[in-house]
């Protein structure tokens, strides 16, 4: 896989102009100007920078990491240092939009550099990046206009920080965006937990419990072709659980039901639900219930 050290190896691989600055770039077509198109087609590469883009393709795909980014409607998306990107026949789209790409550089000792880190959207797969309403592409596009024209102006000691203070503002009202992304996307979380539960009814009837262990956050989200956080993130947000307290209480109640049959031990239970060792089972059992498998097949056998 090739891999992009430098900001400018990185554009120059894509095809596009030289940047202003050998940290930052910036390319704008937010009014009837032309926004520069990279090059159709790559195989799967990786770089040292961050990217905010804007972008409505006609046709064409982007993979970022396992999954497909759908460019139908135009969105926000970002991208992190060292995070897998190929796309394939994106020649053609809207020349409306932005692209921001700096190296991870830049932030190096600046405030920025620890607050990047907390937006959770960065490693969120592309599918699922922010989608904004014409008034918040207006308040994204002033922001990008001010971080632009200090961009292209002669630049002196000031320009770093006050780009610097744009971009933060930028990814503060992206941040305020995809709150309001979550609170939209209600009955969707509704509808991906349950479609969480049914897929590990599905690896549970399929007896793979006990062949494979118990699935991963990860593999149950590539399932429902979504991020491994994104998943978790949704979860929390609605439920006030994340993906992994809820594979916990899937187990713990399908372990009630296989207790009450007497002819069971509890190592027969644990290994039942994938658990490779049997005291790591009851010590979270105890820890969900309070009282351990033994004491709730006792309980239920007294009532």
């Amino acid at each position: 896989m090739q891999h992009f050290k430098t900001l400018s190896a990185y554009l120059e691989y894509l095809e596009l102009p030289r940047p202003e600055h050998p940290m930052i770039s910036v390319y704008t077509a937010l009014g009837d100007g032309f926004l520069p198109c990279p090059k159709a087609s790559s195989p799967p590469i990786t770089n040292d920078c961050y990217t905010i883009s804007f972008k409505k393709f006609v046709k064409g795909e982007l993979n970022y990491g396992r999954t497909k980014y759908d460019f139908t409607n135009g969105a926000l998306f970002f991208i992190a240092p060292r995070q897998v990107l190929q796309w394939d026949d994106t020649a053609v789209f809207e020349q409306k939009g932005f692209s921001i790409n700096f190296h991870e550089d830049f932030l190096k000792g600046t405030e920025l550099a620890q607050q990047i880190k907390k937006y959770s959207f960065f490693s969120y797969s592309a599918n699922e990046a922010l989608h904004l309403s014409p008034k918040e592409e207006k308040q994204m596009e002033a922001i990008v206009d001010s971080i632009d024209m200090e961009y292209r102006n002669n630049q002196d000691a000031f320009s770093k920080d006050i780009i610097l203070s744009h971009l933060s503002t930028l990814l503060k009202y992206a941040n305020r965006f995809y709150e309001r992304q979550f609170i939209n996307r209600k009955e969707l979380s509704n509808s991906l937990l349950e479609q969480f539960n049914e897929k590990l009814e599905e690896y549970f009837d399929s007896g793979k419990l006990q062949e494979k262990g118990i699935p991963s956050i990860e593999q149950i989200a590539d399932r429902l072709s979504v991020s491994q956080r994104y998943l978790s993130d949704t979860l929390k947000k609605e439920t006030g659980k994340t993906s992994t307290e809820h594979l916990q209480l899937y187990l713990i109640d399908e372990a009630k039901n296989i207790l009450l049959d007497p002819n069971k031990s509890v190592t027969e239970v644990a290994y039942a639900l994938g658990f490779e060792y049997p005291p790591y089972f009851s010590r979270l059992f105890k820890k969900k219930e309070g009282i351990s498998p033994t004491e709730y097949r006792e309980k239920y056998r007294l009532n």
